[in-house]
């Protein structure tokens, strides 16, 4: 298999960013679908596949998010196009016979509830990278972020416990007018040990 062009890698990493804004320009449910069907491939332990997507593109659905947002975070994303709570299913495991079938993988996880919750948060976060990913090859722009209360949006979207937010995203075209110079990022040799 051949490396992809450094275009392909300028827009995944190199010159991808972290939006704070994005256009008025709104992002189909033809191109969510896209972006699932692509990252829905990346590699989950088990194929376990626990996370869960949440689409916000409505004033009504965005407000039901705005009390659990950080300061910092509320304008920003009641200003953009579409925001995806990144989940995770704890009751990922009663797929796995459809999704892991040549073993009894459902039996790892019964009765376990730490080995649920670890794994569902890991893979999850995976899989939320994964669609971040996705959605810079296919065009679009993203601004992960952590700064909310998790708590308010379990109640909120999820209240009957059965999954529980991971992070968010705020989805669409970027604003570059609107971006601050790149932060630095570690070497190599300050983040990596070969043994």
């Amino acid at each position: 298999m051949s490396p992809l062009s450094d275009e392909a890698l300028d827009r995944l990493f190199r010159e991808a960013r972290t939006f704070p804004a994005f256009l008025d320009r709104p992002v189909s449910d033809d191109m969510l679908r896209k972006v699932y069907d692509l990252a829905r491939h990346g590699p989950t332990s088990a194929n376990s596949n626990p996370g869960r997507f949440v689409f916000l593109r409505s004033p009504a659905a965005r407000a039901r998010l705005a009390p659990a947002l950080s300061a910092g975070n509320l304008e920003k994303t009641m200003k953009a196009p579409l925001t995806a709570i990144l989940a995770y299913d704890l009751e990922f495991y009663e797929h796995l016979p459809k999704l892991f079938a040549h073993v009894d993988a459902r039996s790892w996880f019964i009765g376990k509830h730490d080995h649920v919750v670890t794994t569902a948060f890991r893979n999850s976060t995976l899989q939320g990278a994964y669609f971040m990913l996705a959605a810079r090859a296919l065009g679009l722009d993203c601004g992960a972020m952590s700064g909310f209360d998790n708590a308010k949006v379990d109640a909120e979207f999820f209240p009957d416990g059965k999954r529980r937010s991971n992070f968010l995203i705020n989805l669409g075209y970027g604003d570059k007018a609107k971006l601050l110079p790149r932060h630095p990022r570690l070497a190599f040799e300050e983040a990596c040990t070969i043994l």
